[in-house]
């Protein structure tokens, strides 16, 4: 029997239909010589901190750096009743080979061979690497089986990968956190886009609107516009000049405009457009991409390529058909395949396509969201294969008053790919003029408006911030360029969301990503290591020669393990943490000691800043023994003014009367008297 692993049940039971293996059982299928089981993503990972140290279980400075030797890993306990399958099944006498039918990727290889060394099977593996779940896709696949040797690198990569965001995330988030007493997730990539984000915000913030006004000349045919100016009067003046006068074409200039035709989409141009013009956030698409593929109705949707392998260009054809049945639309007359293939350029997967059998599709059996992403998606394959979109930009200048205005527009000659784009506006055309020509009683107009301030990044170009964030620091063969990768991205945004350091706001119909305070306070006290995408750069420069053999794991992790080494020691701590990260508790008054907000905490009232010991303490022996409840009013009046009048009582007489109560703070201890106002009598006590 030959045992094969996918890595979700859809993908499993799709191989298993394909091979023949029929009969279910739970959590399997098994047939015609094959046992097809399935993951569900990662069974089993890195144990927890604690594990390896109980002492790890509290977090403390003097226990850093944490850094593992040997690693272990520990079933994800919500995933155990499937692992403990795939173990029975690995160990079952009959199965004398083992099938790596997970995602063809980094993350896809590790997936499967956690579970396959946790298992402690050493029976032989190959390896499945196919970019569509078609039926004829996985035969031929299973045809062309590779030695699971082959990918020993890829793996390598994968683990290295992970356990140097274990190192940095666990021992960066309990370095500040410690350091700043409040719990602070920071990782590779989250902290860098946290920074983008926190940055656009501040360029905001700061942000001076400038007015600015133009002169509007109306030709009677068209409009023709003055530059920019500062000044109102200055705008007025021309205007005033220009006003029942004559403007005289000096100059007509017609340019040739090319656009060539999009490429194919991947994942990330995928979830930018399906941002921009469907509103969906990346998560989003990428469930509902992922649920297409595995319906068979679109190819694997965690790819970088825009392009197709050479070889496919023999079934754009196929592709065609089913896109042409998706968007409800005739096959275009001119195809031009050869833009849209480019062996060179595709890695793992290429781009991301209908597949050649959802032409036998039923659009209506879809839900709304993968109905309409998979229209996009077909749209994008029309566009790509199409002629360029070509054009004339057509420019009339014209001098009125002694001042020189400008019209501008289109004529289109051959609308190509955007003929299958939704009409968004009319093209507007001028009349035929030629340079020479008068208009005569001129009028005038003024237009106002002000610069704005740069807008806060939607999904769509956040996505694209981060995909081009470090690139130019990137090796050109680097494996991918940017912050995180593909099929990360959206589930560090997600994060960035889940954690609270960035919310979503609705205006104007987009969807604002914006960092609140806490955001914006962790990028300002992180080190710029961990706040730029240069980071990224150098472990993928690393982790692609790893997958080169040209790289050790060793010196990967060596490095890695140094660089945390080094932030833990010599990290400093910025003065005035209480301001990056305020409580958000009424203030009662200033710290006497320090300067810091003083608020009420449990059992009494407290400077904010962790390095100040100052407080207030409502279970203080000498005011127990006077019966003086301190009331926030009071304690404020103590902060401010040293002395607050209240009433004690006298044990002795059993009676209560009234008297200034006194605070004194000598910066190490906190005392209190008090002075009666009559006779101005100070008695001390502690």
């Amino acid at each position: 029997m030959k045992l094969v692993i996918a890595e979700k049940p859809s993908v499993g039971t799709s191989i298993a239909a394909v091979l023949g293996a029929k009969e279910r059982h739970e959590g399997y299928m098994e047939g015609n010589g094959y046992l097809v089981s399935w993951c569900v993503g990662h069974l089993c990972d890195f144990v927890n901190a604690d594990a390896y140290d109980e002492k790890y279980a509290k977090w403390r400075y003097d226990d850093l750096p944490i850094i593992p030797y040997p690693w272990r890993y520990q079933p994800d306990e919500k995933k155990s009743k499937q692992l403990d399958l795939l173990k029975t099944l690995f160990a079952r006498e009959d199965v004398d080979e083992v099938i790596n039918a997970c995602d063809a990727g980094r993350e896809g290889e590790r997936i499967f061979r956690s579970v396959y060394y946790f298992a402690d099977c050493n029976k032989p593996v190959r390896r499945l690497w196919i970019s569509s779940m078609e039926e004829d896709a996985i035969r031929k696949g299973f045809e062309e089986l590779k030695p699971s040797k082959e990918y020993d690198n890829l793996y390598e990569a994968a683990e290295c990968r992970a356990k140097a965001d274990w190192l940095v995330g666990i021992n960066a988030s309990r370095l500040f956190s410690v350091l700043y007493h409040r719990k602070l997730n920071v990782g590779r990539v989250m902290s860098p886009t946290l920074a983008m984000l926190a940055e656009r915000k501040a360029e905001i913030d700061s942000f001076k609107s400038v007015p600015f006004y133009a002169v509007e000349l109306n030709c009677g045919d068209f409009f023709a516009y003055s530059e920019r100016y500062g000044s109102k009067g200055r705008a007025e003046a021309v205007a005033d000049a220009c006003r029942g006068e004559q403007a005289i074409v000096t100059s007509v200039t017609k340019e040739d405009k090319i656009e060539n035709a999009p490429k194919l989409y991947d994942l990330t141009t995928l979830q930018r457009d399906a941002n921009r013009l469907l509103g969906y956030s990346a998560q989003q698409t990428m469930d509902y991409l992922q649920s297409l593929y595995e319906k068979r109705f679109c190819t694997y949707p965690r790819s970088d390529a825009k392009y197709l392998t050479d070889e496919m260009a023999q079934s754009i054809p196929a592709y065609l058909a089913s896109a042409a049945k998706i968007l409800d639309l005739p096959v275009p007359d001119t195809v031009y395949a050869e833009q849209v293939c480019n062996s060179s350029k595709v890695t793992d997967h290429h781009a991301i396509i209908p597949t050649a059998s959802a032409k036998n599709l039923d659009m209506s059996v879809l839900p709304a969201g993968e109905r309409e992403l998979l229209k996009l998606i077909a749209r994008r394959l029309f566009c790509a294969v199409s002629a360029a979109f070509d054009y004339w930009e057509i420019t009339v200048t014209l001098t009125c008053g002694g001042t020189d205005f400008t019209a501008k527009c289109r004529v289109i000659r051959d609308s190509g790919w955007r003929a299958f784009l939704p009409k968004r506006r009319t093209e507007f055309t001028l009349p035929l003029v030629h340079a020479g020509d008068i208009f005569d009683n001129i009028s005038t107009a003024i237009k106002e408006g002000k610069t704005t301030p740069p807008k806060y990044y939607t999904e769509d170009t956040l996505l694209a911030a981060m995909e081009s964030a470090g690139a130019d620091d990137m090796p050109d063969d680097a494996e991918r360029k940017g912050l995180g990768t593909p099929a990360t991205r959206s589930g560090i945004i997600e994060k960035l969301i889940r954690t609270g350091y960035v919310e979503r706001k609705k205006a104007k119909r987009r969807t604002w990503l914006i960092p609140v305070n806490s955001g914006v306070a962790l990028t300002a006290i992180l080190p710029d290591d961990l706040r730029s995408p240069a980071l990224t750069a150098e472990w993928e420069d690393k982790l692609k020669q790893i997958e080169n053999g040209r790289y050790t794991p060793e010196e990967f992790l060596c490095d890695i393990a140094e660089m945390v080494d080094s932030l833990v020691k010599h990290y400093q701590v910025i003065s005035g943490e209480e301001v990056f990260f305020p409580s958000g508790k009424k203030v009662i008054g200033k710290c006497p000691r320090c300067g810091a907000n003083v608020t009420e905490g449990k059992g009494g009232y407290f400077c904010e800043r962790p390095t100040c010991k100052f407080a207030v303490w409502h279970d203080n022996r000498f005011l127990k023994a006077k019966r003086v409840d301190l009331t926030e009013s009071m304690v404020s009046c103590l902060l401010e003014n040293g002395r607050v009048l209240t009433q004690f009582y006298s044990e002795n007489k059993d009676k209560t009367y009234d008297a200034f109560l006194l605070l004194n703070d000598d910066g190490e201890r906190t005392r209190y008297s008090f002075e009666f106002p009559e006779r101005k009598r100070n008695r001390p006590f502690g």
